[in-house]
């Protein structure tokens, strides 16, 4: 299964390098000179790079890939996703922090057992971390913090959710 470790924003500079914001816990593992993500552009198409060289600047990372050797070829890769195999993941060893892809499709519940939805991603913004939920076809985004979201139940199949009052209403 492949998780999502950054998107491409746009190209910076002339020699193909890119800026990309993160969406992992562990940049420097997943951005270390060899090794390899694969993009997922816009149309769905693949394609397997290799890290060639990695930096800060600006609170974006910088990423030059061994293939992409030009501006024109950075340029079409603008707005790909980076997804990484969770295979290579390193278990976690907080009993409070939890992968994206273990939250993706987990069921929804309230205190009292009543399912509302499924947890669709994890939305990582400025503010923080927020549930997407599906809740009878809508996309409802949930702050992802203990008070709202005191349970997390990964073997269990579940997040029990305290949502103050309108939260999930229409």
């Amino acid at each position: 299964m492949d998780v999502v470790v950054g998107r491409i924003a746009k190209a910076h500079g002339i020699r193909g390098e890119l800026a990309v914001d993160v969406r992992t816990d562990s940049p420097d593992e997943r951005f270390k000179v060899g090794a390899a993500v694969t993009t997922k552009l816009r149309d769905g198409s693949k394609r397997e790079l290799t890290i060639a060289a990695a930096r800060e600047h600006s609170g974006r990372l910088l990423v030059r890939f061994e293939e992409v050797l030009t501006r024109d070829v950075a340029e079409t890769l603008r707005g790909a996703l980076l997804l990484a195999d969770t295979d290579t993941l390193p278990p976690t060893s907080d009993p409070d922090e939890f992968y994206d892809h273990e939250l993706a499709g987990l069921r929804a519940e309230l205190a009292d057992g009543t399912v509302v939805g499924k947890v669709v991603e994890i939305v990582h913004s400025p503010a923080g971390e927020l549930l997407e939920l599906d809740v009878d076809g809508r996309d409802v985004l949930v702050p992802f913090v203990r008070a709202i979201v005191p349970t997390v139940d990964v073997a269990g199949g579940r997040v029990v959710l305290d949502p103050p009052e309108g939260l999930l209403d229409a």
